[in-house]
């Protein structure tokens, strides 16, 4: 407070008036505040960060870009790679090829394939190396390094209904 001497008697009600007096007459006698004008007259300024014609950051985007900007931001380009490998199987692989098998498996940049046929994962031990430069060109480089074909996965005869618990049968010869 600005009058020491003159608020030393006052107190309770009185003592916030009297500082709510000094204030308002200090802010009455500092220079005023300019106010920047909105529209675009002589001698008018416009409000800061306010968009004309053009281009603003603030204009709606395009979603994809918006995801784009933020997979980059954030580093998750090789997840998202990834991501693509098993989402647009087909894309990657041509439909042909996808028809007849489909992704297990990616770890460490080796991509588990399961093949519908034992003739079929033949077919794609030979195309391997085509099948790489086909996923490199849609996800990029080093996001598979190494293909691992397997055939279709043998029915399970360990458990079901007609299953016998216990060792099985053993030698009866003695």
């Amino acid at each position: 407070m600005t009058d020491g001497a003159a608020n030393a008697g006052l107190a309770g009600p009185e003592l916030a008036r009297a500082a709510l007096d000094a204030a308002l007459a200090k802010r009455n006698t500092a220079a005023p505040r300019r106010r920047p004008a909105v529209g675009g007259g002589g001698g008018q300024r416009r409000l800061r960060g306010y968009s004309g014609p053009g281009p603003d950051p603030r204009d709606p985007q395009l979603l994809g870009a918006v995801m784009e900007r933020l997979v980059k931001a954030r580093g998750w380009q090789k997840p998202a790679a990834e991501a693509t490998v098993f989402g647009a199987w087909e894309k990657v692989v041509g439909p042909d090829i996808a028809a007849h098998c489909r992704p297990i498996k990616l770890a460490d940049g080796e991509l588990t394939v399961e093949a519908e046929s034992t003739a079929w994962a033949t077919q794609l031990r030979l195309l391997a190396a085509n099948l790489l430069k086909r996923i490199a060109g849609e996800v990029g480089h080093n996001v598979v390094k190494k293909l691992h074909i397997h055939g279709p996965a043998a029915p399970s005869w360990s458990r079901g209904p007609r299953r016998v618990q216990g060792r099985g049968p053993r030698d009866t010869y003695g």
